[in-house]
């Protein structure tokens, strides 16, 4: 790793392994049952959400990335930052726009990726190392549910939560957490967040059940790592794939249904877990906004909204929030 890197690590493997056994447990003894999506994300759920991004039917990813493409520099003046701080990193793939944009104000001082993969961002780390060779990078490995307070406060900055991600989280959960973000920003500080928005149900639902099958695949990935990590015996293939519009919630929601009765062992938490013919589990929510509801909860949680950036469809946003 470059001489101007540093690498903070919050969360341990066992960390992450005391977590899966905890929401594993917990979500597959809830009525109903339910998965958080966080665990998809082995390598092969990894690679085939890459897949997912380049399909026809998932807008998000390229909607996102041409919008912030579009905007970068007005959102670099705006801010001003010192330091750019980006939750949920992965690749940092479209930060290099930020970055870019940023460099060309000449404010920009460090670059803060976190993410729970601390392989992942050792990858991304080196990476920006090479191109960026004059930006200071410090990485956390952590949790943004769990590790806000640990971000280093290195400068005036601005944190940016991209992909939309803010939707797999419920209203109580998005509440929380940008009250914590808030608490951890000083007065000035700021947030850039994307969002997806709310669209017509036929370009929605695709999004999410593609007619190749990589989303089915995705969504029954889940069930492979529980048989992996926790000597679990889910017949993957006796579940099916379903994604639905919930208007009430204002997401897309995916669900496994078992397509017969069912005995499921988890040998790791000595658990039984039984499955009749049809039932559903809650493997993710994806909740999509309309822009006034975006800049309800940011100043309900101490933001003030200091600009929005839509597409042409009116299909996804950036908001850029200063902390009050």
């Amino acid at each position: 790793m470059s001489p101007h890197a540093l690498l903070d690590i919050h969360l341990t493997e066992g960390d992450a392994d005391r977590a899966l056994r905890s929401d594993v447990r917990t979500g597959l003894t809830a009525e109903p049952k339910t998965l958080p999506p966080k665990w998809f994300y082995d390598a092969r759920g990894s690679a085939l959400f890459e897949e997912i991004t380049a399909l026809p039917e998932y807008y998000p990813t390229r909607t996102e990335a041409a919008l912030l493409a579009r905007s970068v520099d007005e959102i670099a003046v705006a801010s001003g930052a010192e330091t750019l701080v980006e939750l949920g990193s992965g690749s940092s793939s479209k930060t290099r726009l930020l970055l870019d944009a940023f460099g060309r104000t000449g404010t920009l001082r460090r670059y803060v990726p976190q993410d729970v993969s601390e392989s992942a961002l050792r990858l991304a780390m080196d990476a920006l190392a090479v191109e960026y060779p004059d930006l200071e990078l410090h990485g956390v490995v952590g949790d943004f549910t769990m590790h806000l307070d640990r971000l280093p406060r290195e400068g005036r900055r601005m944190v940016a939560f991209l992909g939309g991600t803010i939707g797999n989280l419920t209203r109580d959960e998005r509440y929380a957490f940008l009250r914590q973000l808030r608490g951890v920003l000083e007065p000035g500080e700021q947030l850039l967040l994307g969002t997806g928005l709310v669209v017509d149900e036929s370009v929605m639902v695709p999004a999410y059940d593609d007619a190749a099958g990589v989303t089915a695949e995705f969504n029954r990935n889940v069930l492979h790592v529980l048989n992996r990590e926790l000597r679990a015996d889910f017949d993957v293939e006796a579940f099916a794939h379903r994604a639905l519009w919930d208007a009430e919630n204002s997401w897309i929601e995916m669900r496994l249904v078992a397509q017969r009765a069912m005995t499921v062992h988890v040998a790791e938490l000595d658990l039984t877990v039984e499955f009749a013919a049809g039932e559903e589990m809650r493997t993710e929510i994806s909740t999509k906004f309309r822009p006034d509801g975006v800049a309800e909860a940011l100043e309900e949680c101490g933001f003030r909204v200091a600009q929005t950036w839509t597409d042409p469809d009116d299909r996804f946003s950036l908001t850029l929030g200063t902390a009050c």
